[in-house]
């Protein structure tokens, strides 16, 4: 905790947001999105937090930002298994108590596309050999179709973007 303050003592939103290393605008918003964080608000709108509340924004920090889960996911588990288990640990794994599939974390960039691109290559033969430049060459012209298409979405993005896109009837 912040240094010469008791563990039971309130903080301020700057002092919280120096300790979980999240900007304060960002704490008001999880404000916004998770009704469970209820700093207490004194004159002027002044936030001061409690413990918990600080415990319970540590583990929405590490669910968001360490273990990969959307805003939804983390309301779904503070729904799901409430406060206190939240703030203790749960769920210890992501796909740990549920099914939806908005609380299992989000892939890594560009991990579908992995995945795509992989799935075009697993039809090739292992080890080279006649059958792999056939389907090789299958492979390369369907991404090269795939290549000139996004080449043809550019001009259109690009013609939208400096006015020359747009057709005159």
């Amino acid at each position: 905790m912040s240094g010469g303050k008791s563990p039971d003592a309130f903080r301020t939103i700057s002092e919280v947001a120096g300790e979980l290393d999240v900007p304060q605008h960002v704490l008001r918003f999880w404000e916004t999105k998770f009704p469970q964080v209820k700093p207490m608000k004194r004159g002027g709108g002044r936030r001061y937090y409690r413990p918990d509340d600080v415990a319970l924004l540590r583990r929405i920090r590490s669910l968001l930002y360490e273990d990969g889960y959307t805003i939804k996911g983390v309301q779904k588990v503070l729904r799901e298994h409430g406060v206190r288990a939240v703030i203790a640990g749960a769920p210890s794994s992501p796909a740990l108590g549920s099914t939806a599939a908005e609380i299992v974390p989000a892939p890594p960039d560009g991990a579908e596309q992995a995945g795509q691109t992989a799935a075009l290559f697993a039809d090739l033969p292992a080890g080279g050999g006649e059958g792999a430049v056939a389907s090789s060459s299958a492979v390369a012209a369907e991404l090269q179709a795939v290549l000139d298409d996004m080449k043809r979405l550019r001009a259109v993005l690009t013609g939208a973007a400096t006015g020359e896109g747009k057709k005159t009837v």
